[in-house]
């Protein structure tokens, strides 16, 4: 079953880059990004954490969570946040479990070869867990700067 914008959000628990388990339900009363990404230190993963991590400041001022989550394991992910400072948590979906759940495990395609992989996508979810947005097709450099103006008009509206 496809996810769809006022449904409620999958409930998932992954451990984060410090080993500790992080619950979709233990964000309930914030508004929340569940954004999914290919793979750490990557160019295109890069410029989207960099950029979240830009916006941060700015979403925790609005009661806002940013989990990002890739099959990456906990480890690379510490490594990840490290390098770029990234002060929100980094999901390991090592078994493809939660990425499968929200329909983001897919086909992909590149330089004319297939393979399996994560369909770089976001959920917007509101206080609550419904679904507010989900983002298909996220573009990396300009996804933290749509997410920011779409909380602040939604927020505003509830």
């Amino acid at each position: 079953m496809a996810l769809k914008e006022k449904m409620k959000a999958p409930e998932f628990a992954l451990a984060n880059q410090d080993g500790r388990e992080v619950k979709l339900k233990d964000f309930e009363k914030k508004w929340v990004l569940v954004y999914f990404y290919p793979k750490d230190d990557t160019p295109g993963c890069t410029k989207e954490a960099c950029g979240m991590q830009e916006y941060l400041p700015r979403f925790n001022k609005m009661n806002f969570e940013v989990l990002g989550i890739s099959p990456d394991n906990a480890a690379t992910h510490r490594k990840f946040a490290d390098k770029f400072g990234l002060k929100f948590s980094l999901l390991a979906d090592e078994d493809k479990k939660v990425a499968k759940l929200y329909g983001v495990w897919g086909k992909k395609k590149f330089m004319g070869r297939e393979y399996m992989g994560v369909n770089r996508s976001s959920f917007l979810v509101e206080p609550g867990g419904r679904i507010a947005k989900i983002y298909p097709a996220v573009k990396p450099d300009i996804h933290p700067g749509e997410v920011f103006q779409d909380v602040q008009k939604l927020s505003s509206s509830k």
